[in-house]
């Protein structure tokens, strides 16, 4: 059934491999990306994009009626939405390194990710389509200052915290937390004035420092 959806054109390591990935790396594919080479998951990347309409063939759309990537078809189990997808990928293969066993700090995992979707995904994709991603021509520049002014308030509650703590849940070093909310903030990362919040820089510092985030952002190839 995932072979029909699009071109393999990524292996992971394994002939054998039971997880492929739909979704092309420029798109929040990216963090469950980011994901399976921390935790050195086999995997096939299926490319389905989302402008050439690969997302919208009855195949596709059999594994995630949306028309939204990712997706994932884990040896017969497909998931959809991609916070899930780390969530569930980190919980499996990375319990007691990426994914936290007590059920405390599981449940910062959970309100850490979660805060990256209400908080600040939608602002900071407002920012990036309309100083970075769209053609100079179809950019709004008060929409990417309006998103600036509404990010202040959840990144002065981000840096606040990690004055505090090296991670975002304290105990256990760099956790999917961190690589859910880091991956939302790859182009702020790169090209955002984050003035004077240098706890924010050092955390984005580290995050982007790893290995396995280093290749992902070349799958990327921003």
């Amino acid at each position: 059934m995932s072979q029909d959806c699009g071109q393999v054109v990524r292996l992971g390591g394994n002939m054998s491999a039971s997880l492929k990935i739909y979704g092309v790396s420029r798109s929040r594919a990216f963090r469950t990306f980011w994901c399976v080479e921390e935790l050195g998951v086999d995997y096939e990347q299926v490319q389905i994009g989302f402008t050439d309409g690969t997302n919208k063939t009855p195949a596709y759309l059999a594994i995630n009626p949306n028309g939204r990537v990712p997706a994932i078809d884990d040896g017969g189990f497909t998931l959809w939405e991609s916070l899930a997808i780390n969530l569930y990928l980190a919980k499996k293969h990375g319990t007691g390194s990426l994914y936290p066993a007590s059920a405390t700090h599981e449940a910062l995992i959970w309100q850490w990710s979660f805060w990256t979707c209400t908080e600040v995904e939608k602002l900071l994709g407002e920012w990036g389509y309309n100083t970075i991603v769209l053609p100079p021509a179809e950019r709004d520049p008060k929409k990417a200052a309006d998103a600036v002014v509404a990010l202040q308030q959840p990144l002065t509650v981000l840096d606040a915290h990690l004055a505090k703590n090296d991670w975002l849940v304290s105990s256990g070093g760099f956790s999917i937390a961190d690589l859910n909310l880091a991956s939302t903030m790859f182009r702020a990362h790169q090209s955002m004035d984050l003035g004077q919040r240098t706890h924010l820089k050092r955390w984005l510092a580290a995050c982007f420092g790893r290995p396995a985030a280093k290749k992902a952002l070349a799958m990327r190839g921003d």
